[in-house]
């Protein structure tokens, strides 16, 4: 019984993915709008153009660094401690990656903003949304699926940078498969949640995770008027909750145990 279960659970999340992606694919090709790259704050501060949208990207750094150490310890490596199934770690190791990888991409995007610089920003953010989906995955459906899914995905996420680019080169740019990638994991892994049982206490961290990233998108969206009330502009705070939101996974892996 349990097995059907899961096999149907699988089926929705399949459907959910190609019905997401097909419904995407019949909007017309989204360029990038060229006052994507209008921040707010253009401040130079020490001869760094943009400067608090390229230092507040140390927040990932922190989150990202942190997350690498933790994760590469002996003991976490080999399984005897945080995972239950040593396929898990690979999906946190490459979340992780992607992480402190953001950092200097998101700093090299902000300090010349512009579709070119745009592309080194969007790479490893791919890799961290990917990542994190395949260690939902792992933990909640299939433990070895860490091990098998985490390339595939994360190749996935970097080949939609990778199209929107060439597409955007070639002057018919297309945002629709990036956005799956952004944006599916979120809608998908609360089904998850709600499926499949926790395997790990905290479960609810990952939920606070998203939620620091949510709020995150929320100032991003508000860039100039949050400037124009706090003198700090949206986008600088939103990349401090993101670095928040990372963290919050280190802080669920640190502090969990088996259920």
């Amino acid at each position: 019984m349990q097995e059907k279960i899961r096999q149907n659970a699988v089926l929705l999340i399949l459907a959910l993915f190609f019905t997401t992606t097909a419904l995407v694919l019949f909007v017309p090709p989204v360029a990038q709008s060229l006052g994507y790259h209008n921040f707010a704050d253009t401040t130079t501060l020490c001869g760094v153009p943009n400067f608090w949208n390229v230092v507040s990207n140390a927040s990932f750094l922190v989150a990202g660094v942190f997350g690498l150490a933790f994760v590469l310890r002996p003991e976490v490596i080999s399984g005897s401690t945080t995972f239950a199934n040593r396929s898990e770690w690979w999906p946190y190791f490459a979340f992780f990656l992607g992480v402190t990888a953001t950092a200097f991409g998101s700093a090299y995007y902000h300090w010349a903003p512009d579709s070119n610089t745009l592309v080194w920003d969007r790479l490893p953010l791919a890799v961290m949304f990917m990542a994190l989906f395949a260690a939902v995955i792992s933990e909640r459906i299939e433990p070895e699926a860490g091990r098998f899914m985490t390339l595939p995905l994360v190749l996935f996420g970097a080949a939609t940078v990778v199209n929107w680019a060439v597409t955007e080169h070639l002057g018919l740019g297309d945002l629709r498969l990036y956005a799956v990638v952004q944006f599916f994991p979120i809608i998908c892994v609360p089904v998850i949640l709600w499926l499949f049982p926790a395997r790990y206490t905290r479960a609810n961290d990952l939920l606070v995770s998203i939620g620091w990233y949510a709020l995150a998108k929320v100032f991003e969206t508000f860039d100039l008027s949050v400037y124009e009330a706090l003198g700090l502009s949206g986008h600088t705070i939103k990349h401090i909750l993101c670095g928040v939101s990372a963290y919050w996974i280190l802080r669920m892996l640190r502090h969990r145990q088996v259920i």
